[in-house]
């Protein structure tokens, strides 16, 4: 009985190693497609890899060092993308991880990239400003000799935004000696940033929600929605939602969640979040996130960290639509389980391709000096993004398998295609 636990318990934690995972469902996809193992091989790794020491000067005088990553997963298509993460937490098998998705995504919205990820190990929450930008600019001499507009584009990502993004670029041009808006995206807009990038992931998102809404035949307007994450995607996901009728019941952050089973006030709760999306703590009455994610509802959105939903909480998940608007916040097993409750399950490959798509939006922009208007760029997101998840659903319901591993086939066949034009498998 104790090695049947252990084995249990082994298993599970295989299952939670997004990288160990994220390698399952790819090999998955790959043989369903029909390709040799030689192309799993190539894919199932970053091309490139790079680990970086940074030695920033603290406000107190001493030097503290920092550890960096920057992933590229795969360049047969064009160069890759992908954000840079300031937290904790990053570790490389991560990034790594993140990388596959990236490109993933590209393929989903069929993209002219493949994908890349970074990450720096800090708390930017302990950090000051100062800090802040000796930081971001250390990084990007760290890694400048293998990014530019043309081989590597980097992003925001998570506890970075528009201001890091800046400092990174104004880096990069002092390096190149030349002004490269197109080394990087998520700018602000006087730097060459695109209108609706900060926006663009909840956007993505909320096309997802209502076209899932649709195949399920639930009414978006008054349909009740649980939001885990109050942080950039989650806090504009819920307003979007909330503006579109639907009721908003509880949202999450890092301290705990809040729930009303009648509809929160979102436009209050906006005002008074932080910029690390903390809210919660100005309430008395707050739930666990784990009680918050099994409350009765029509839609659940996972915006926060991986591996919320898993094997031990997912039989009594009561919502009707799963919409993953995090990076892997469900199990190999979740997914399963969900998929078999009859619940659909729209995975963040898919449901978060909104962010690198008016990234690339914003690239194009820099590329030609010429730049659109909002309203566009939202015509041209809707178009996108209905498209590929039409084109999803479709593959999951003719070969009767579930949306992850469909988003999976749709994602990696142009990396594949590419590396086999190009001769390398």
């Amino acid at each position: 009985m104790v090695a049947e636990k252990a084995a249990a318990s082994s298993t599970e934690n295989e299952q939670m190693d997004v990288l160990h995972s994220t390698r399952v469902v790819v090999k998955n996809a790959l043989d369903k497609l029909g390709y040799p193992d030689e192309v799993y091989q190539l894919l199932k790794e970053p091309i490139r890899m790079l680990s970086v020491r940074i030695p920033v000067r603290m406000d107190d005088g001493s030097i503290k060092i920092f550890t960096g990553y920057r992933a590229q997963h795969n360049d047969a298509v064009g160069p890759t993308k992908g954000g840079v993460r300031f937290h904790p937490d990053v570790t490389e098998k991560e990034v790594k991880a993140l990388s596959i998705w990236m490109s993933l995504k590209a393929g989903i919205v069929d993209l002219p990239y493949g994908g890349g990820k970074g990450g720096i190990i800090c708390d930017p929450r302990e950090m000051s400003f100062r800090e802040l930008e000796g930081l971001s600019r250390g990084y990007v001499r760290a890694i400048s000799q293998i990014v530019g507009p043309t081989k590597d584009i980097p992003a925001p990502d998570v506890f970075t935004n528009s201001q890091i993004m800046a400092w990174m670029m104004d880096e990069y041009s002092r390096i190149d000696e030349y002004n490269s808006p197109g080394f990087i995206t998520g700018k602000p807009i006087v730097l060459g940033g695109s209108h609706g990038r900060e926006s663009a992931t909840a956007k993505g998102v909320t096309i997802c929600i209502n076209e899932a809404a649709k195949k399920k035949g639930i009414e978006l307007k008054g349909a009740r929605v649980i939001v885990q994450g109050f942080g950039n995607a989650g806090s504009f996901l819920s307003k979007f939602l909330h503006d579109a009728g639907a009721k908003v019941i509880a949202i999450s952050d890092a301290y705990g969640a809040i729930h009303d089973p009648n509809g929160l006030d979102i436009d209050y709760l906006l005002d008074r979040r932080d910029s690390f999306g903390t809210v919660t703590n100005l309430f008395d009455t707050t739930i666990s996130n784990k009680d918050m994610l099994e409350l009765d509802c029509d839609i659940l959105v996972p915006a926060a960290v991986e591996n919320q939903i898993t094997a031990e909480n997912a039989p009594n998940i009561k919502a009707k639509i799963v919409v993953e608007a995090a990076n892997g916040p469900t199990t190999m097993e979740g997914t399963k389980i969900l998929t078999d409750r009859g619940i659909l399950l729209v995975p963040d490959v898919m449901a978060s391709a909104g962010g690198v798509t008016v990234s690339y939006f914003e690239w194009v922009q820099n590329n030609q000096g010429y730049y659109w208007s909002e309203a566009e760029i939202d015509e041209k997101l809707h178009e996108i993004m209905i498209k590929s998840f039409n084109t999803i659903y479709k593959t999951a319901q003719t070969r009767r398998i579930d949306m992850r591993l469909a988003a999976y086939m749709v994602g990696v066949r142009k990396m594949a295609e590419a590396a086999r034009f190009r001769g390398w498998v």
